[in-house]
């Protein structure tokens, strides 16, 4: 085993053990290697069965029934798109357009640079602010697609986790 190897393993299993709530689950551990590395690896799926003594098929099975896990590396940026009711009544279609103009992209997925990642998620829990956007987990309401394409255009410029335009 490398190195990094060791320190991926010790990332996932230092997200399982922060978790704050007394109840941990397969479902809970797993959400949190994701929230802390980005995507689920094999190693993460290893490591979620060994803590919750759930087996690797199990964790699996969890793991593939939701659709928000990523089984692959995210780009650099990410993007998700509020699909919700609320944000697609007022306007969530054409920041997705633009979203997918300015990336070049004709749908969700990775850039072919992986340096942007777009996902539509089915509420950001935002309606409030709709249409909204989530950018590298900054919660972005009211967008224009204007305002989407400038926050896009900002990113091509900054390094990853710079604060957007």
């Amino acid at each position: 085993m490398s190195s990094s190897d060791e320190a991926l393993r010790q990332r996932i299993r230092q997200a399982i053990a922060s978790q704050p709530q007394p109840t941990v689950t397969v479902l809970s551990s797993l959400l949190a290697v994701q929230d802390a590395v980005g995507w689920l690896p094999p190693e993460a799926i290893e490591e979620v069965a060994r803590h919750t003594g759930a087996t690797v098929n199990d964790v699996w099975a969890v793991a593939s029934f939701y659709t928000n896990f990523r089984f692959t590396p995210p780009g650099i940026h990410t993007i998700e798109v509020c699909w919700g009711p609320t944000c697609h009544l007022l306007g969530a279609q054409a920041i997705l357009r633009a979203v997918q103009e300015a990336l070049g992209l004709p749908g969700e997925g990775d850039t072919p640079d992986k340096r942007f990642s777009l996902k539509l998620n089915t509420c950001l829990g935002a309606c409030a602010q709709a249409p909204a956007l989530l950018l590298d987990h900054h919660l972005y309401g009211r967008v224009t697609p204007e305002q989407a394409r400038r926050l896009l255009q900002g990113l091509n410029h900054t390094a990853p986790h710079q604060e957007a335009p």
